[in-house]
């Protein structure tokens, strides 16, 4: 009996334990086969269903090159048949390159905007999947929903996560991604041209795109859109303190001028920064001193407390930003010196000059030694003053400016002729022609240090009175020296 209990007591056992087996797999079944599924599944609604309201042309400021290259491609969206008549092929594929933050996904908008269509937006990441064949399926997923929509923009922002040129290398993270940009072309050529169907992408980078992808019939037409101009800045700024309360003291003009390399995202940035502060401040008005602070905080971080520097510290900043301000109006005339201060700022800084170049689409060989001299300035301004073996660590962001624009000088502009023109880099001597550069412009940058030495020590000893100085006392100073 007692053996008959024993093997009935280990017969419920298993089957306990057989039965939680079963259990368990059910439940790992149902939770992979959900987990697939979410996996699988890409929300596509069109931005009217998002209550994402859709743009015109009027209100994207500047970049207007780049609405007139896409005027055509919203006739054609309206229009299909006035096209069609005369056989030609309006470009099912465009793509919007340049820097980030100057307005690709809102000129895209308002592309959908005129044409008066549906706007499908997705990013290149939705489709990038650690699942081989999900990122083609969410691609089918998505353009047939569009076809549903008849006329319609698809937007893929951040097209070179599936359409980075492809290697050699067979790997599974390359099958994937290769399945995904084969299957965004295979469904881009099945629109017939009366669809009504474009799709625009957008990348920083439209040199590492694949060719596949640029080729004509696909994304053959490529739109620049680049940095505005002192003109267009001025009418982004324009748009962006619309409506709100801004003082008579807020130089729009000046604004423009000052914010040369700034994006559209930059300044709407600036713009409501400034609003920010003077909601802090219960300001009645933005006021010029808070697009100031604005201003200078974007450039340089915001002040940090003054009352950690030593005072020895302090001479040094001002001996060397003082390089930099008196060097940069001889080699750099065209520049306006805004601002010189040797208040540190939180991204580390002890100082700073504030140089605002020429809007200008060229510069001369001259102008790009001004900048390598410019650059230079602070850390010869401090050997001249204090001695070659009492130079800082405040020249680290310096010479790396400068090694960059070197580089440029000698293998991207070919202006030094020992290297030619050869448009490449060379390792074997390219530190060489480095080097060469970068002593012999450093030495003429010590020379007139040396012949400005006192102008400079004279603008230092008023950094270290008033902590800030502008352009106007900056060149007061100067000329009474001469």
């Amino acid at each position: 009996m007692e053996n008959m209990s024993a093997v009935i007591s280990l017969l419920q056992t298993i089957a306990g334990i057989c039965f939680l087996a079963a259990i368990g797999f059910i439940m790992y079944k149902n939770m992979k086969k959900g987990s697939k599924e979410s996996v699988m599944a890409l929300e596509v609604v069109p931005a009217a269903q998002k209550n994402t309201k859709l743009i015109d042309f009027s209100q994207v400021a500047g970049n207007e090159d780049a609405k007139n290259k896409v005027c055509d491609i919203v006739d054609y969206i309206k229009n299909p048949d006035k096209y069609n008549k005369y056989g030609a092929r309006i470009p099912r594929g465009v793509i919007f390159y340049g820097p980030p933050g100057t307005g690709k996904t809102m000129l895209a908008k308002a592309v959908a905007g005129e044409a008066g269509v549906d706007f499908y937006a997705v990013t290149g990441s939705d489709f990038v999947q650690m699942y081989v064949g999900v990122g083609a399926m969410r691609i089918r997923q998505l353009f047939k929903k569009v076809r549903q929509s008849g006329k319609a923009v698809v937007f893929i922002d951040e097209i070179d996560a599936i359409g980075k040129k492809r290697s050699n290398a067979n790997t599974s993270g390359n099958d994937e991604r290769d399945q995904t940009l084969n299957a965004l072309l295979t469904e881009m050529s099945g629109f017939d041209d009366t669809d009504g169907v474009v799709i625009i992408a957008a990348t920083n980078r439209i040199d590492i795109l694949d060719e596949a992808l640029t080729r004509t019939g696909r994304f053959d037409r490529h739109v620049e859109i680049g940095l505005p101009n002192v003109n267009q800045r001025k009418k982004i700024i324009d748009i962006h303190f619309k409506g709100k309360p801004v003082s008579d003291d807020v130089n729009f003009d000046e604004l423009a001028k000052q914010t040369i390399f700034f994006s559209g995202a930059m300044l709407e940035g600036l713009i409501n920064e400034a609003a920010i502060l003077a909601a802090k401040q219960k300001s009645e008005f933005i006021e010029n001193k808070h697009v100031e602070e604005s201003y200078y905080t974007m450039i340089a971080g915001s002040p940090a407390d003054k009352s950690i520097v030593k005072r020895k510290d302090m001479y040094i900043t001002a001996c060397h930003e003082a390089g930099h301000a008196v060097i940069t109006r001889i080699v750099l005339p065209e520049n306006e010196i805004s601002k010189i201060t040797v208040i540190p700022s939180s991204n580390g800084s002890g100082g700073f000059v504030l140089s605002i170049p020429p809007d200008k689409m060229y510069y001369t060989k001259k102008d790009i030694e001004g900048m390598i001299m410019s650059a230079y300035a602070g850390r010869a301004a401090e050997e001249v003053i204090f001695g070659k073996d009492c130079v800082t660590t405040g020249a680290q962001n310096d010479i790396q400016k400068a090694a960059s624009i070197i580089k440029d000088y000698i293998f991207k502009y070919g202006m030094f002729d020992e290297f030619g023109l050869i448009g490449s880099e060379y390792e074997k001597d390219g530190l060489i022609y480095l080097k060469k550069v970068s002593y012999n412009l450093y030495n003429k940058t010590v020379e007139i240090v040396k012949n400005n030495k006192e102008v400079i020590l004279s603008v230092a000893n008023e950094l270290i009175e008033k902590e800030t100085i502008y352009s106007g006392r900056l060149d007061e100073i100067m000329n009474n020296m001469v």
